[in-house]
Parts: C-alpha cells; sequence; structure tokens
C-alpha cells in the first residue's frame, strides 16, 4: 500500500469510528409537545437588560453600534443606539404605542405599535412580541394547519404547514447530556428558524448562536438556575436584503424595570411627525 493510500484508509476509519451526533434514545414523536416543551423552558426568561453590537445591512447600505436594550414578556421594548458621540436613536414600545427619537435627523416618530414601525431601527419586520420572542431565543410562527418532524444529526426539524401554502422549520439541538433521557426532560436550543412562500422561495431566516447561561436572580437555589440565552442572533430578510446580525455583549436577567422605561415624550427642538402603519 502506498502512503497515500494509507493516508485515505486512515481517515476514513476515523470517519467510520467518529460519528456524527445521534437523536435521542427516546425521541419527541409530537411536534407539538417538542414545541411547548421548549417554549416551556423559556418562560423563566421573563426581562432582559443587554447591550449588544448590532450589524445591520440593506438596501440603503450598513450601519454598525452598540444597542442598550429593555426586553419585558409580552411586548415591551426598548432600544438605545449609540455612538461614539452619544445616543444615536430611542425606540419604545409598551406594546400599544411607538416612538422613535432620531436624533440624527432630529425627528421623533410616534404612533401604533406594528411591525413596519418596529422595523424602522432593527430591520425586523415584526410586531414588538415577536421581537421579545426571538431576542430570547424562541421564533415567531406562522398559522399552522399542519404540523410534522423528524430527528436528524441530533436535532429536531419541526415543520409548520399553513393554509396558505407557507412553511416554517424550526431546528432544535438536543443537548448531548440527554441523549439518553425522557422527551420531557430533553435540554433543547433553537438554532434555525426559516419560513418560506409558498413558491418554495425563502421570507426570512433567523439562526441562533453562541448560547450561554445567564443565572435567574430571583432564585435562590443552589446551584443557581437560570436560562440559557443565545449571544449571537442573526435574521435575514431576501425581500428587503435586510441582514442584522445582534451580539450580546452583557445580559441580565429578569431585574428590576424602572419606571417610564418604555415610554417616550419629545426632546426640545425635535420635528413631531405622527407614523401610520404600512
Amino acid at each position: 500500500m502506498t502512503s497515500s493510500h494509507a493516508v485515505f484508509a486512515l481517515l476514513a476509519l476515523i470517519l467510520v469510528g467518529c460519528p456524527g451526533p445521534s437523536c435521542p434514545a427516546r425521541p419527541f414523536t409530537d411536534p407539538a409537545a417538542a414545541l411547548a416543551s421548549y417554549r416551556d423552558m423559556r418562560r423563566p426568561a421573563r426581562v432582559l437588560r443587554a447591550s449588544a453590537r448590532v450589524d445591520r445591512r440593506d438596501a440603503e447600505g450598513r450601519i454598525r453600534g452598540t444597542v442598550l436594550m429593555y426586553i419585558d414578556r409580552p411586548d415591551r421594548v426598548r432600544f438605545d443606539a449609540q455612538t461614539q458621540f452619544g445616543p444615536a436613536a430611542i425606540l419604545t414600545s409598551d406594546g400599544e404605542s411607538f416612538a422613535l427619537t432620531d436624533l440624527q435627523s432630529n425627528r421623533f416618530l410616534y404612533g401604533p405599535t406594528c411591525p413596519s414601525n418596529i422595523e424602522r431601527m432593527l430591520g425586523l419586520r415584526f410586531a414588538s412580541a415577536e421581537v421579545t420572542r426571538l431576542l430570547l431565543g424562541e421564533s415567531p410562527r406562522i398559522e399552522a394547519e399542519s404540523q410534522e418532524m423528524r430527528c436528524e444529526g441530533g436535532r429536531y426539524v419541526v415543520t409548520l404547514h399553513s393554509a396558505d401554502g407557507e412553511r416554517q422549520e424550526l431546528e432544535l439541538e438536543v443537548r448531548d447530556e440527554d441523549r439518553d433521557a425522557p422527551p420531557d426532560a430533553q435540554r433543547m436550543r433553537l438554532r434555525r428558524s426559516e419560513v418560506f412562500a409558498p413558491d418554495g422561495s425563502l421570507r426570512w431566516r433567523v439562526t441562533y448562536d453562541d448560547y450561554r447561561f445567564v443565572v435567574d436572580p430571583r432564585d435562590d437555589a443552589s446551584p443557581p438556575r437560570g436560562v440559557v440565552i443565545p449571544y449571537t442572533v442573526r435574521f435575514e430578510d431576501p425581500r428587503t436584503g435586510a441582514d442584522t446580525r445582534v451580539r450580546f455583549n452583557d445580559v441580565e436577567l429578569n431585574v428590576e424595570v424602572p419606571a417610564g422605561v418604555f415610554e417616550q415624550t419629545p426632546r426640545p427642538g425635535l420635528t413631531q411627525e405622527r407614523v401610520g402603519c404600512d
């Protein structure tokens, strides 16, 4: 056997001897039960206070900066965009009313909370409740008429089908330590959520990475309990060319929320403009 043949034979043995991640010995078989179990694992994360680096690209160019944020389930959000010279923009929503202080154009926009207004800052065309879920490691979901699931490579793939032909895939990774655990004890991490149009084209994709454990300060158990949070969240929308990546720096869970955080009043000198939804 030549040296090159020996190398190929060794590589083949290595690949055969190192199989990929396996599915749980007792996997979920009901997609609704798998999604409900994952949702229940996320419930302890009620409030998030964090700083993050946001890199947003779209048809108008590229914007990068630091964003300070408050998120309070189910639908209250605040995002403060910072530059090296100070605040650049502040977006707030209390679930019903939206406000955006744009200090670069000296405008104060206000109106109802809706996806088109939330999109103005982050490039995420979702309702505030959906943005809250997305940044806490969950995903917006389509209205499903039917659903199915499979397990491959150690990950569950749940597929939702809507009445109008839309399709959504959610990929849930099972921790290696839980391969032998019963379904309701398997700890999962959402890795991907994609929605496809009836013609098969991609509507949007969210991917989640760099999960880290964050302690819940309300829990005095030993060892401390908490929730794993994805420190990198990427959103892509081929229809608009939007590609937004959020990388968290500091994350705190379930902190006390100061009064008035999710409301704004216009600063002196700003042009006020009421905006609707489209």
